[in-house]
């Protein structure tokens, strides 16, 4: 979804960002703005700073800022149209979308108020499940044989559905509403020549309300009180509610994550609730699924250090081994990711019940590094004293290894992967990732598209460094403002076109560096979403300036506004045919410098002539080298 820059503008206008943080964090006013404790990291002072009059928001302890869409994208986790979503609704206003027909936006809206009208009925049933708490003996002295306290129980907005069929007939006047069909609250059955039934889905239940970030109520888990199965039962998957995106207890533990700097991932909710009471309150749960990308890559919005909890039986290796699968992709440089196995007896709760909250701490931070998890997971079953065992121990660490992002933590794990297998780095890295030579890829002209650029272009001189190719800023600030206009480009590229970008001089080379990361994790994002990600990134000031000048690539000679412009489709394919332009201009001066280069070297260097040979032909293949000079050559 594309939501126009004219509309951010006017919206963020027209929110007071004061009000929105004062949502979630005590404000008092303090001269000409607002003071309160940072919600980003613990103090006992506040140094957290609203500005009515700049409607921005700014931490001189922790160095946070940013307007009140960020606040909610980095406090509450919500994406950029969440937040967006959130505001608007909030003001009375209607999130336009680009390119999308009437019958689309009207089945956007529909859906929109379906979404809106499921969460109430699930709050109202939630809510008469917590008054059947209070008068259910049996299911309060099964909290409290758990350990859990009132207080506990009504942070989490603990109940209880009562036994009976049709218990929710009190709650709701037409039992036979579909929403509570679709909300997952009832089931219907109907078999042929029957007439249809109706029946609660809890029953006899003591009820976990599940809520997304923002609060709202989306679905529940159940757990019987004693004999019965299934032991546990979710709401099945609705328009509001998914297993494989939503976990349990993080609406709950979003703040205690930013207090404690990490967050623990536990096998279910009663242990999430658990470890409330008991001292640890920044635990959630995946839903009865295993943990997946999306479960990952939300947790990251909200800190960079992921502990997964599971017991040490079987079950909770397979688990654990299906979490490690999750990570993977999002397991950079600066993220933690680590992996506790519990004896085969315990449970947190269990575990911190018999040898204290301490002691369960220190098995947190004594847990597994995915490095170390990745190499076990690779090297099971493997006999590493025989070739076949290594070779074989390799071919499961392939999968693995190649998951991962580009960075040290990638470029070490080789090295041990490597050590292990027998080989050194480079065969290892060729028996993985086998490269064409440079000569024959430049004649065939198959150059690989890829989401991720390769750490070193095969043209690049031996002793070329990273991130020290000059351009003209203009040129460099052309492909910034089109980028940044149109991120669908991007995936058109080459990983040779990614190259020539990422390896550009700063700011412009950090800035495609980051283009590539968030094209990699989030998928094309309009210029607004990637303002609010550009906050305190290094290039964040080249990029303002690009974007708030008055450089118009789509004039005509006379500097006019070219007629065929006017269309979604036009512009795309005027910025694309813009970008190669400008690609081509930097691959040329590129090339040509490495050729000067190749022919200095020559003298010194054997190798030298074969890369000039490779230069040649490359340039040669995209036509920017005169008739005159290929005659000469050839």
């Amino acid at each position: 979804m594309a939501i126009p820059q004219s509309f951010i503008q006017e919206l963020l206008a027209r929110v007071d960002v004061v009000e929105v943080v004062g949502r979630y964090v005590q404000l008092k006013k303090g001269g000409a703005n607002f003071m309160g404790l940072c919600p980003f990291h613990g103090e006992k002072s506040p140094s957290f700073s609203v500005s009515p009059a700049k409607q921005f928001f700014h931490c001189f302890g922790c160095g946070k800022n940013g307007n009140a869409i960020g606040f909610l994208m980095d406090h509450a986790g919500m994406t950029f149209v969440e937040a967006v979503k959130d505001l608007a609704q909030n003001i009375g206003m209607q999130v336009p979308e680009d390119d999308a027909s009437p019958q689309d936006r009207a089945r956007a809206a529909e859906q929109r108020q379906k979404q809106a009208t499921l969460t109430d009925v699930l709050e109202k049933a939630g809510e008469s499940f917590r008054k059947h708490l209070r008068n259910s003996p049996k299911a309060i002295d099964y909290f409290k044989g758990r350990g859990l306290s009132g207080e506990i129980a009504k942070q989490f907005g603990l109940g209880y559905a009562p036994d009976g069929w049709r218990g929710l007939a009190s709650v709701f006047p037409d039992y036979q509403d579909p929403l509570l069909a679709e909300s997952g609250l009832v089931i219907v059955n109907q078999e042929e020549g029957e007439e249809e039934k109706r029946y609660d889905r809890f029953r006899d239940r003591v009820m976990f309300p599940i809520r997304n970030v923002k609060g709202e109520c989306i679905g529940f888990g159940g757990r019987v009180l004693f004999e019965g199965t299934p032991k546990y039962l979710n709401s099945p998957e609705t328009p509001v509610f998914s297993k494989g995106r939503e976990l349990y207890g993080l609406f709950e533990a979003r703040n205690a994550l930013r207090d404690a700097g990490y967050v623990l991932v536990t096998e279910g909710y009663m242990d999430v609730v658990a470890l409330a009471q008991l001292g640890f309150p920044n635990a959630v749960a995946t839903l009865g699924t295993a943990c997946t990308t999306d479960h990952v890559q939300k947790l990251f919005r909200f800190t960079d250090n992921v502990v997964f909890s599971f017991d040490g039986d079987s079950a909770g290796r397979r688990a654990a081994r299906k979490a490690l699968d999750g990570a993977l992709p999002y397991a950079s440089d600066v993220r933690s990711v680590k992996f506790l196995f519990l004896p085969q007896e315990h449970d947190p709760d269990s575990y911190i019940r018999e040898f204290g909250k301490e002691a369960f701490a220190h098995c947190v931070a004594e847990a597994m590094p995915l490095s170390r998890f990745l190499i076990e997971v690779a090297r099971e079953g493997c006999d590493l004293h025989t070739a076949e065992g290594r070779a074989h121990m390799a071919s499961n660490a392939k999968p693995l290894w190649m998951a991962l992002p580009d960075g040290a933590l990638k470029r070490q794990l080789l090295s041990e992967l490597a050590e292990l297998a027998d080989l050194g780095n480079h065969e290892l890295q060729d028996l993985w990732m086998p490269t064409a030579p440079a000569t024959s890829q430049a004649r065939t002209g198959e150059f690989k598209k890829s989401s991720k650029f390769k750490p070193r272009d095969a043209y690049a001189p031996k002793n070329y460094k990273r991130g020290t190719r000059l351009i003209p800023q203009g040129r460099a600030d052309h492909a910034v403002r089109v980028l940044l206009t149109h991120m669908d480009l991007w995936e058109d590229l080459s990983a040779e076109d990614h190259n020539l970008l990422c390896e550009l001089a700063p700011p412009h080379g950090p800035l495609f560096v980051w283009l590539d990361q968030q094209h990699h994790e989030h998928g094309n994002q309009p210029w607004g979403a990637l303002r609010e990600g550009l906050y305190a990134h290094e290039s964040e000031n080249m990029a303002l300036r690009v974007m708030a000048s008055s450089f118009k690539p789509l004039l005509d000679d006379d500097g006019h506004p070219k007629a065929d412009t006017q269309s979604p489709a036009a512009l795309q394919r005027e910025a694309g045919l813009e970008l190669r332009g400008i690609l081509n201009k930097i691959l040329f001066e590129s090339l040509d410098a490495q050729m000067k280069e190749a022919i200095a070297e020559a003298a010194d260097d054997p190798t030298a002539m074969q890369r000039y040979k490779a230069l040649f032909e490359r340039r040669k293949q995209l036509g920017l080298i005169p008739q005159k000079l290929v005659e000469s050559q050839d």
